[in-house]
């Protein structure tokens, strides 16, 4: 599905978007009569270095100034973050995190922040763009990616064999679309059906939601642990300033 597709499936009622430097996207949709939702994302497959973040986070920054309480969709297909030197050493990593913060404190003001993956989003830009906002969902063609195998095995030192073999039965090793909703990092896959009427129903949840996608891993038995640690983390957290 391409990104013009994409707009006119989710806003069949119009839409006022543009795509600047940096691949970065902005705009507006009406998704319901006499409602609109700001449009943000990262397209045309565009790395997300320290140019593209700040852009990012600047639109963001701007519709909390300019339209307290309007829904957020930001829409994705990029990449990963910008792989190259003036990035890193400009700190790239903190570009990232200031973006995250931006969505944070959209949710904090009232912004229902809803992402669509329709391309590719991987690593620290999934992270900063997709796996912060309220809810995640994917169309066909998504391809969501933390970090592809080889670079697991590079890290891990596991033969990539081993987790190749490991992938088949553990959702958490295994890249890809289908694999993504049994984490809970994607909520759910819309291959069908009405996407305008899925959007609206969606922006129209509350903002800032607590995140849940550890009991939903555990629930859909992708991720087993998670949940029981995190309550394990808070728990002790909690007892230490009791």
């Amino acid at each position: 599905m391409t990104l013009d597709e994409l707009l006119n499936a989710l806003f069949p009622a119009g839409h006022k978007t543009q795509v600047g430097a940096e691949g970065i996207l902005s705009g507006t949709g009406s998704y319901a009569i006499g409602k609109t939702a700001a449009v943000v994302g990262v397209v045309d497959k565009t790395p997300l270095g320290t140019n593209g973040a700040l852009a990012l986070a600047g639109h963001v920054l701007e519709v909390i100034r300019q339209s307290p309480k309007q829904p957020i969709v930001i829409l994705l297909d990029g990449h990963s973050q910008r792989m190259r030197r003036r990035d890193e050493m400009l700190g790239l990593n903190e570009y990232l995190a200031h973006l995250t913060k931006c969505f944070i404190l959209a949710g904090l003001q009232g912004h229902r922040t809803v992402g669509v993956l329709f391309g590719q989003i991987a690593a620290g830009a999934f992270i900063a763009t997709g796996l912060v906002q309220d809810v995640l969902f994917a169309v066909p063609g998504g391809d969501p990616l933390v970090m592809d195998l080889p670079s697991i095995a590079k890290v891990t030192k596991l033969p990539q064999e081993k987790l190749e073999a490991l992938a088949k039965n553990t959702p958490v090793f295994a890249p890809g679309l289908p694999y993504a909703p049994p984490i809970g990092s994607i909520a759910e896959i819309w291959d069908s059906g009405d996407l305008a009427a899925r959007l609206a129903a969606t922006l129209e949840g509350p903002a800032g939601a607590p995140d849940h996608r550890d009991k939903v891993g555990l629930e859909r038995k992708g991720r087993l642990k998670a949940a029981e640690i995190a309550q394990r983390v808070e728990r002790e957290a909690i007892s230490a300033y009791v």
